[in-house]
């Protein structure tokens, strides 16, 4: 399975939730629209969310929104 979301700004823990409520499996991805967040900051707060989405069983791509 395929999901997408968008814009979570730097925030991992809603689709921590997700997650933990879909079950999804290592075959299946989640895409992430736009503002991930995920190498703004250049401190902690990058590595927090790397370190969360890295522990989820889905693949997480990302696809970059405006810059």
């Amino acid at each position: 399975m395929i999901y997408f979301t968008g814009d979570i700004h730097g925030s991992p823990w809603g689709i921590k939730k997700f997650c933990a409520k879909v079950k999804p499996t290592s075959e299946d991805i989640i895409v992430l629209l736009g503002d991930v967040g995920a190498n703004y900051y250049d401190d902690e707060r990058d590595d927090t969310v790397k370190r969360v989405l890295a522990k989820l069983k889905p693949t997480i791509l990302c696809v970059h929104g405006n810059s």
